[in-house]
């Protein structure tokens, strides 16, 4: 008998924020697979800020989700049927199989990882694409150099919080931005931050000042907004700023570019936007790299695991709110 598949399907395109009535909850029989396909249980789900941007129609770097179709999502789980040679029964794997419980896949995107280097839930978090989208973000893009100060926002989300830490090792002093007291703790004391700026509760851009004396050298951008042009008034000459998201501008209804961008003439810096699926030959280098800095004690990773498949709409909202603690993961299943 097969089992049944719950998913969440995108109902209408959200305005604002997204709400639960903006998708549909459906199930249905898992059909049987096809020669060169895998049965996957999905047991934890990635949720990122990027998802809101997905469900948006128009031109982006992903075509939109459309409506009617499984919102789409990177996730983990185990391989629990089979008919394609380079997948066994029992084997975890990650890649984009969407806000459900069963993925069918003709095994294209999806990886195969090994649960002995790590739990499950960090290969969607600091050894997934979180994880690689602070590396190549930091090093292709904000190429920064020992000694240079390095500035991120969303410190102690589960990029900025990667990216402050791959700073520190590569010899940079490292300044965070979050969202509360707990949150810029957690960023110091930690992740090793040498700083971390409250925004909610001081003026961004008197502690930047205070923090970077000489400048900003890397401004790693993820919130957008007044935050991004606090940090663009304080670049330092030759800085880079990897543009990665703009969580504060996602739900806006009219959203407004930078004001302080003639910094970057003055200062004859470089703002430069990247998408993580360019560096997709290069995954197993960075999770390599990033596994061995893990195994030594250098890189930390934290996960905010939410149970319930059921608890979708609800507990993406935490993105956006600042709820989340790290990396912010749906339960679906035990493994």
């Amino acid at each position: 008998m097969s089992p049944t598949n719950h998913q969440f399907r995108l109902a209408a395109r959200p305005v604002g924020l997204p709400k639960r009535s903006d998708f549909k909850y459906t199930k249905e029989p898992v059909r049987d697979l096809n020669a060169g396909e895998v049965l996957v249980k999905v047991n934890y789900i990635s949720l990122d800020p990027a998802m809101r941007g997905w469900m948006n129609e128009g031109r982006s770097y992903v075509p939109p989700v459309g409506i009617g179709e499984v919102m789409r999502a990177g996730a983990a789980g185990r391989v629990v049927a089979s008919k394609n040679d380079r997948f066994a029964v029992g084997d975890a794997v990650t890649g984009g199989m969407g806000v459900q419980e069963y993925a069918i896949s003709d095994g294209a995107g999806l990886i195969k990882v090994d649960t002995r280097v790590a739990p499950l839930p960090v290969f969607i978090g600091t050894l997934g694409m979180p994880g690689m989208t602070a590396y190549f973000g930091l090093l292709e893009v904000g190429q920064p150099k020992a000694g240079e100060t390095v500035v991120v926002s969303a410190a102690a989300g589960a990029v900025g919080g990667v990216v402050g830490q791959i700073a520190k090792i590569k010899g940079c002093r490292a300044i965070g931005i979050a969202g509360g007291a707990e949150k810029c703790r957690y960023v110091v004391d930690e992740l090793g931050f040498d700083a971390a700026i409250d925004y909610k509760h001081e003026p961004v851009v008197e502690a930047l000042r205070k923090h970077c004396p000489k400048g900003i050298d890397v401004y790693f951008d993820n919130v957008g907004g007044e935050i991004l042009d606090a940090a663009l008034a304080l670049l330092a000459r030759g800085a880079r700023v990897p543009l990665c998201g703009a969580i504060s501008q996602y739900n806006s209804k009219g959203a407004e570019g930078p004001k302080n961008y003639l910094s970057l003439l003055i200062n004859r810096a470089r703002m430069e936007g990247f998408i993580v699926f360019d560096y997709a030959s290069r995954y197993q280098e960075a999770a390599v790299q990033m596994a061995g800095w893990m195994l030594a004690g250098k890189l930390k990773s934290r996960e905010d695991i939410v149970p319930g498949l059921e608890t979708f709409p609800d507990t993406l909202l935490k993105l956006f709110s600042g709820e989340n603690k790290g990396k912010l993961v749906l339960k679906v299943a035990d493994e």
